[in-house]
């Protein structure tokens, strides 16, 4: 092999060991920045990826000509990248065991309830290592593909257009109905957003109804809630055009659309069977004063834009945005995910609304992924998701059941 190409052949060797251990590192370093969250949020959830990457480093390192003290190093580091990649997957079966426990302490032996018809669409297993790299398999339910989807302009508030994103199944009928708020800290956003989860429950049988608000710091709470309500009652007022049956209705939210649902949701704007909650904050005047260390998207200047000042200077307003302060007996039965690693909204908020909830006489159920940052669903087939879908398919099909 001639000198250059040789050269050239071990510095990409190198490069490839470093850029592995890099996004490895990831896994147990917080982003300390909003630009870096992203990766942070990223490497635990594709971390098998990561494991094959550093692998073929490690391989290639072993059988390079070259004995300099760099390549030593390097094969330290792919070896440590590849122990770093490993740990998401040693977590997984714990994680999906104690999610298993919460789910029938709360619920009971909950599963005979669900229709056989509609397990036998669900995900089989909490995890497959193959989904990860293939996608999560629509084999078992081919109708991924024909869903019906529209977008509706439900009101123009101040002349803003907003608009739902609706998801049929691919036949009429009327069927129980998920609507999704999303999140971005109140600031940005898409009804559009998380399609794939949207698509995937659409064709498990369900009217999904993704909904728009708008967005601060131009409005300031509770527009935001004035608008879900909005979107609501323009869903009461067409429920039969938008095949959705109310009757078995299902709020959802991510971060700060979760906590906009809570708030729908134990407030009574419609009576709803369940509301499922994904690292959705719950007490804002401690997460002001309590911030996550590092807070790469600045909490407490996120908050003073959604609520326009400190809870200093506006108390009553951090109380009413807070849905741990609606709570009372006979709520609606509640699902709460959170990532054990979010330093966006930390875990101990979700345990904190569980544990509030159930002191209260409610049904709740609290699931934790420990390997997982905010917003881990993003991926949609990577580690956390595929764990927190297994569990809300079976949830929110548990709670729409005919009783």
């Amino acid at each position: 092999m001639k000198p250059t190409v040789l050269y050239l052949l071990l510095l990409f060797l190198l490069l490839l060991s470093g850029v592995a251990l890099f996004l490895s590192l990831w896994i147990v370093v917080p982003a300390p920045t909003f630009t870096l969250l992203p990766l942070g949020v990223g490497a635990p959830e594709i971390s098998p990826w990561l494991f094959g990457l550093n692998a073929i480093a490690l391989l290639f390192l072993l059988l390079s000509p070259s004995n300099h003290w760099i390549f030593t190093l390097a094969i330290v580091g792919s070896v440590a990248g590849m122990v770093l990649s490993a740990h998401p997957l040693s977590q997984v079966a714990t994680a999906s065991q104690r999610a298993s426990s919460a789910m029938e302490h709360s619920l009971g032996n909950y599963l005979p309830q669900i229709p056989p018809e509609l397990q036998a669409q669900m995900r089989p297993q909490p995890f497959a290592l193959v989904d990860v790299f293939r996608g999560i398999s629509t084999e078992r339910n081919l109708a991924v593909e024909e869903i019906r989807q529209q977008s509706i302009q439900f009101a123009q508030p101040d002349g803003v257009p907003l608009f739902l994103q609706v998801y049929q199944p691919p036949q009429s009928g009327l069927y129980p109905t998920i609507v999704t708020i999303y999140g971005g800290a109140w600031q940005n956003g898409s009804p559009t957003a998380n399609a794939d989860f949207n698509r995937y429950m659409a064709a498990q049988g369900y009217t999904v109804v993704a909904l728009d608000y708008r967005h601060a710091p131009q409005y300031q709470f509770p527009v935001q809630i004035d608008d879900v309500r909005l979107a609501l009652t323009y869903l009461q007022k067409h429920a039969r055009s938008l095949e959705a049956d109310l009757d078995r209705l299902v709020l959802m939210g991510r971060s700060a659309g979760a906590q906009l649902a809570m708030i729908a949701a134990y407030s009574a704007a419609l009576p709803v069977r369940s509301v499922v909650n994904y690292y959705g904050p719950v007490n804002l005047t401690i997460g002001y004063r309590e911030p996550p260390q590092p807070d790469p998207i600045n909490s407490r200047a996120v908050l003073e834009a959604f609520l326009g000042g400190t809870p200093d200077q506006k108390p009553a307003l951090y109380e009413k945005a807070s849905p741990y302060t609606y709570i009372t007996p006979n709520m609606p039965p509640t699902l709460l995910i959170y990532g054990g690693r979010d330093h966006v909204v930390q875990a101990k908020y979700g345990r904190g609304l569980r544990d509030r909830l159930l002191a209260a006489g409610n049904t709740a159920v609290y699931i934790e992924l420990p390997w997982s940052e905010h917003a881990f669903d993003a991926l949609f087939s990577g580690l956390g998701n595929q764990v927190a879908l297994y569990y809300t398919e079976r949830f929110i099909a548990w709670s729409v059941r005919d009783e």
